[in-house]
């Protein structure tokens, strides 16, 4: 299912962002519908808070979690700060609220279009890779973060390692992932990227 207002005009060069929910597929239907309804207030709000419009990415709907393309002009630093941020402040404020819900979240950047049935191109394979892979999936089942970031090697080079936005490269660790017969290279952080005081893990 395709929910888009923004079309993709031939092959662009975007930054694309993939999240999915841990344990969907264990729940009945009436609590699937709640956590899909829990998951779009949590990315709602955290594009919100960084100052980001939701209505102008090109997402593509999962069930238990969405497929995105942002805009040619997203401040690539911001969103992996900010939005990962906003996301993982989400997350604690439903665990407060006694409705947790945990999730990966997975960047990279890279060249796609859209085809009759999707994206099309290496970026958002990439993405998802990293998304459903092993180490990723086990990285937040074993932590105490409710949310788990993987970014590409691509990402974390050009961007990360800036520390631009009030990134850190310490709250990332390397990791090599094997998905499908494919190697890819990324980094994981679990919570927030930024190491500021009121953002640690308790």
């Amino acid at each position: 299912m395709l929910d888009t207002v923004t079309p993709l005009d031939g092959l662009v060069y975007r930054l694309v962002v993939a999240v999915d929910v841990e344990g969907y597929s264990k729940l009945d239907a009436l609590d699937q519908s709640l956590v899909q309804s829990r998951l779009g207030e949590v990315l709602d709000v955290a594009a919100r808070d960084a100052g980001l419009d939701r209505s102008q990415w090109y997402r593509q709907l999962r069930g238990d979690g969405e497929l995105a393309v942002l805009p040619a002009d997203a401040d690539t630093a911001w969103v992996i700060a900010h939005f990962t941020e906003g996301v993982a402040r989400a997350l604690r404020e439903l665990r407060r609220a006694g409705t947790p819900l945990r999730m990966r979240l997975a960047m990279h950047c890279g060249t796609l279009t859209a085809g009759q049935f999707g994206l099309v191109g290496q970026a958002p394979i990439v993405t998802c890779r990293l998304l459903d892979s092993r180490a990723v999936r086990r990285a937040l089942a074993e932590g105490d973060s409710d949310l788990v970031l993987v970014i590409s090697e691509r990402l974390f080079d050009d961007v990360v390692r800036t520390r631009f936005r009030d990134l850190d490269p310490s709250r990332f660790r390397p990791s090599r992932f094997s998905v499908k017969g494919a190697s890819y290279a990324g980094y994981l952080c679990p919570g927030a990227p930024r190491a500021l005081p009121e953002l640690v893990e308790s």
